[in-house]
């Protein structure tokens, strides 16, 4: 009796209704010395320096060893009236909806090819190549290839085409979305397609049985199925795309000094040029920028977030 006793305490989970009160005290004790240091690295890296850019968008400063003078909110009221921070917001805006539509609808696609064909992980990796490839190599390949005396316009000559000008006012922000778009899908598509990889492969063989055709497995199956990764990569598409810099640096001015063209800019060229562009740097107005595009950053997010929120599919 004396064993079975034994055995029966050491195998049943205990019922002393003491013993999870001592123990729930000391995770919670052990959890805050761990996680300290890093919300003390955090707040000394991130959120101190972003509080003073917001108290630098007050002023007006040219940087270290020059005065500041107190404007309050009048560099946000001159963003208002300033036609180039306008047009580079435009820009902005119209690169993230374009190029997000692209990027996405080519995932889609290849969402719906690449799983039936054989050889997809080869596949999956040479299309993800051009991510892990400089944004300042992609802007300037691409910058040489469109270039008037480019490659693209000696094949458009050869076949008795006239070079287009594209890098002029009229196709230069759409050949840096062509150029941002060949750059970025690769990395959406094998995020998706590491979703896609987990679907049960009974799902489509019943499907077919059916007689469902491919758009109706990736519109019923494949996509809902996905829609936790494809929520979180609109979120990563809004972030990337608001702060997109390097390749229309590398694609507009070739390596060479000066701004690129009003018609190219992003809001994040734009508050580069106003630091760095020549005369006398505006340290405020480039703060008062990065303000707007934080605040305009995250009401994107909360709205991308609200608007992929769906109700998250079991499968039995």
């Amino acid at each position: 009796m004396a064993y079975g006793s034994l055995v029966a305490e050491t195998a049943l989970p205990s019922r002393d209704p003491y013993r999870g009160k001592v123990l729930r005290p000391a995770r919670e004790r052990a959890f805050w010395p761990f996680l300290l240091p890093a919300l003390a690295l955090y707040a000394l890296l991130f959120v101190a320096p972003s509080f003073y850019g917001v108290w630098v968008s007050l002023y007006r400063w040219a940087g270290p060893g020059a005065e500041m003078e107190w404007r309050g909110l009048r560099n946000y009221e001159a963003l208002l009236r300033n036609g180039a921070f306008t047009q580079s917001f435009v820009n902005t805006f119209v690169l993230a909806i374009a190029g997000g539509a692209l990027v996405f609808g080519i995932t889609f696609l290849s969402m719906m090819a690449l799983r039936h064909l054989k050889g997809r992980a080869f596949i999956r990796s040479v299309v993800f190549l051009p991510m892990i490839i400089s944004a300042i190599a992609v802007g300037a390949a691409v910058g040489f290839l469109l270039n008037p005396d480019g490659v693209v316009n000696q094949i458009l000559g050869w076949a008795g085409i006239d070079g287009l000008p594209w890098l002029g006012p009229d196709l230069v922000l759409k050949c840096i979305i062509g150029g941002l778009v060949w750059s970025s899908t690769g990395f959406y598509i094998a995020l998706m397609m590491s979703a896609v990889d987990g679907i049960p492969p009974h799902l489509y063989e019943d499907a077919v049985l059916g007689g469902a055709t491919k758009w109706e497995q990736f519109r019923h199956i494949t996509l809902p199925l996905t829609w936790d990764v494809f929520a979180v990569a609109a979120v990563l598409w809004v972030v990337n795309s608001l702060k997109v810099f390097e390749i229309v640096i590398a694609f507009t001015t070739g390596g060479t000094p000066g701004a690129p063209p009003l018609q190219a800019r992003t809001v994040a060229v734009q508050q580069y040029t106003v630091i760095t562009g020549g005369g006398v740097p505006e340290l405020g107005s480039g703060a008062a920028m990065g303000v707007v595009v934080t605040l305009i950053t995250i009401v994107l997010i909360v709205l991308v977030r609200r608007i992929t929120r769906r109700e998250s599919v079991e499968l039995s």
